[in-house]
């Protein structure tokens, strides 16, 4: 068939569709005919309703149904005979037709850009290498002795100090008033840990058992607390318990309770450092994939298709609802959250998802079986029992389908990575794992 696609704006397309009425009322015939043989009605005998009868009661609906169903299927053929790519549902709407004879309807519709990437070898892209040192693994033990920390009750004559744990009550109060969440009991905190405020830990510093303070304490005007943001509150503070804190000593038995197989602390460092350099790994990678998608991005010249770019903000707005919805937030599901604000984000999605795929395209890098094997191995290496995550990844197609977008993913950073201009660039282990001050 002959199909006329008439172009709008930019991306927008539209395609005019005729049908014979015959051939509706005809499928609408068959239609109602299997529908008498089944449907139920007051006062006759199930498959002995009268046509008439069938027609006048279901004969709107299965029109419509058939005029859907017409309408969609010459739209499909109409788009595949153009050798359009369509993006998104059209929009269809009757339109006049030529004679008695037919029916018209006009389709319009956006089709996916013409994805033209530049030349990256003028792109500079700063990849970033880092490596695990015995600090850092010293440090990875000492988070493992706080988390396994025990406490014990200190003096009536000691003041409160860094490691501690203190309970204390408190009451603040702002313009002379009590405010939500500023009065608590028998309330424990580790001093130094960063718990609270710094002005709360600073005037319970020094402190004795039994003993109460009054301090005043401006909350940030950034505080998660929004009534109290900004705002100065007058505190006061009893210490009522005060117990210093015991740390594991760094020895065989240290690495036992860890599952060390060997139980050594040698055999410990060897494991941290393992575990460390796989975390590195992964977190450099996911570092220099953005920085090579940017240089990607910045190279990528097209239209953005509004309905793709309008399914990812309802996308990103179903998700920020389950996300409240997790968190135990009433009435998730009516949260007014405006679309807008994700509109920037949803852009750069489909952005970066077009240029992607158009490289994965052009350059054949898709996803092979043996890398997605290999990926998925890697993954598994850090559970005690690899082979059953094995099994757990390959038993899902979404899992599945999960593991193979992060491959060609890393397929894609490394094409880039190799035409561009690269600045390798060492920064510190604390750095790369957002624990520098």
């Amino acid at each position: 068939m002959t199909v006329l696609v008439e172009n709008l704006e930019k991306l927008e397309r539209k395609i005019t569709l005729t049908m014979p009425v015959a051939a509706i009322q005809g499928e609408v015939d068959v239609r109602l005919r299997k529908l008498a043989r089944t449907v139920k009605m007051d006062g006759f005998r199930p498959g002995k309703v009268p046509m008439n009868v069938v027609a006048q009661r279901y004969g709107y609906s299965v029109q419509y149904e058939v005029v859907n169903d017409k309408v969609g299927q010459a739209f499909s053929a109409a788009a595949n005979e153009a050798k359009l790519r369509v993006a998104g549902q059209p929009s269809i709407t009757q339109a006049t037709a030529a004679s008695d004879d037919e029916m018209a309807f006009d389709a319009v519709f956006e089709v996916f850009p013409e994805v033209k990437i530049g030349n990256l070898s003028d792109a500079l892209v700063e990849k970033v290498h880092a490596e695990v040192s015995d600090a850092a693994i010293d440090k990875t033990i000492d988070i493992l002795r706080k988390q396994r920390r025990t406490f014990a009750q200190r003096s009536l004559e000691s003041a409160a100090q860094d490691t501690d744990r203190v309970t204390v009550d408190f009451e603040g109060k702002i313009d002379g008033e009590l405010f939500d969440g500023g009065e608590a009991s028998d309330f424990q905190f580790i001093l130094g840990d960063g718990q609270m405020l710094k002005e709360f830990e600073a005037a319970t510093r020094g402190m004795k058992i039994g003993e109460s303070k009054t301090f005043p304490l401006v909350f940030p005007e950034d505080y998660q607390g929004k009534d109290v943001a900004g705002k100065t509150a007058d505190f006061m503070v009893t210490l009522k318990k005060l117990e210093a804190a015991h740390l594991p000593e760094v020895d065989d038995a240290m690495a036992k309770s860890l599952g060390i197989p060997d139980g050594t602390v040698a055999a410990m460092r060897a494991d941290i450092h393992k575990n460390l350099e796989r975390e590195v790994k992964f977190r450099l990678l996911s570092r220099n994939k953005q920085a090579a998608m940017d240089a990607l991005v910045a190279r990528a010249e097209f239209d953005l298709p509004k309905s793709s770019v309008m399914s990812e903000m309802d996308r990103m707005v179903a998700n920020a609802r389950e996300e409240l919805k997790q968190r135990g937030v009433k009435d998730a599901d009516k949260a007014p959250i405006p679309q807008e604000m994700f509109r920037a984000q949803a852009e750069r999605r489909v952005r970066l998802g077009l240029t992607v795929a158009e490289l994965v395209r052009a350059h054949d890098l898709e996803a092979k079986p043996e890398q997605i094997k290999a990926h998925i191995d890697e993954l598994a290496a850090s559970y005690e029992k690899p082979a059953e995550v094995v099994r757990w990844y390959y038993s899902d197609r979404q899992r599945m389908a999960e593991v193979e977008s992060v491959v060609i993913e890393n397929n894609v950073t490394a094409y880039i990575l190799s035409q561009v201009k690269v600045e390798e660039k060492h920064i510190d282990f604390d750095e790369l794992m957002g624990q520098s001050s």
